[in-house]
């Protein structure tokens, strides 16, 4: 069985031309479970797949992680999805948040007679969820607010950070042995994301060598970060996640990201 971890867009919330942060683990080429989904995943995931996804893990709230959701459902309530769901996983905590953003209106449909969590399966989780067979871990980051971000990682394979602070403790306790690190990255740090220069201060030389940076806003910005000696990825991008020492680059799929 082979693991990969793709791309679909790989930006921060104002990047046109990285897209939104979109990740998707592969099980011999085909999608197992989708992290996030903002306001490009949607186009970016149909030119990849030609097909809905069926699960996705949705690491916290902010639009340009979760914005998708709502394409989301009204493909699967008046389009080409109809009569099925997608499993929806967060963490317990962000079901409040997830209500309060997309599904509080009185009337998702204008015809009525819907409500916007028929779309989905929604499975809030703890510290630990089974899907496919494997069983993913949990954990909350450092994103401005306690409990209101999480990451999400898969022993052995990944772990990835969703938008955070530098969170070493993380790092040790999940990601300790030939683990994958796809890990949010800025040029500059601020209350909600990593400065470049604090992952090279705070991860040691081994974390950094399996570190792949992300959440970047353009193509300049993930230049400098290969400058500095880190892995970037970038849409349309594929890691061999084997166990091995360090990421691997696979081959490539080429989304197309959405227009200005």
């Amino acid at each position: 069985m082979r693991d990969e971890m793709l791309f679909l867009g790989s930006g921060d919330s104002r990047s046109t031309e990285l897209g939104n942060a979109c990740a998707v683990l592969l099980r011999d080429g085909e999608p197992c479970l989708g992290i996030d989904y903002g306001y490009t995943a949607p186009r970016a995931w149909a030119e990849a797949f030609g097909r809905l996804p069926e699960a996705l893990f949705i690491s916290h709230a902010h639009l340009d992680h979760c914005a998708g959701l709502e394409s989301l459902f009204y493909a699967r309530m008046v389009g080409e999805g109809q009569g099925a769901q997608t499993r929806l996983y967060c963490a317990a905590p962000l079901v409040p948040l997830l209500q309060a953003r997309l599904a509080s209106l009185p009337e998702p449909l204008a015809e009525g007679g819907a409500n916007f969590w028929d779309a989905f399966q929604l499975v809030p989780v703890g510290e630990r969820f089974w899907h496919a067979g494997r069983q993913f871990r949990v954990f909350p980051n450092r994103h401005h607010a306690p409990q209101s971000s999480f990451g999400l990682a898969l022993p052995g394979r990944f772990l990835y950070s969703g938008d955070t602070r530098p969170i070493p403790e993380w790092l040790t306790a999940l990601a300790a042995g030939d683990e994958v690190i796809f890990h949010d990255c800025a040029l500059q740090p601020n209350p909600a994301h990593s400065g470049l220069d604090e992952i090279l201060a705070e991860y040691d030389a081994g974390q950094r060598a399996r570190l792949v940076a992300y959440h970047l806003g353009d193509e300049a910005a993930c230049q400098a970060v290969e400058g500095a000696g880190l892995r970037v990825a970038r849409p349309g991008d594929v890691f061999v996640l084997d166990g091995a020492a360090g990421p691997r680059e696979g081959r490539t799929l080429s989304p197309a990201l959405p227009e200005d």
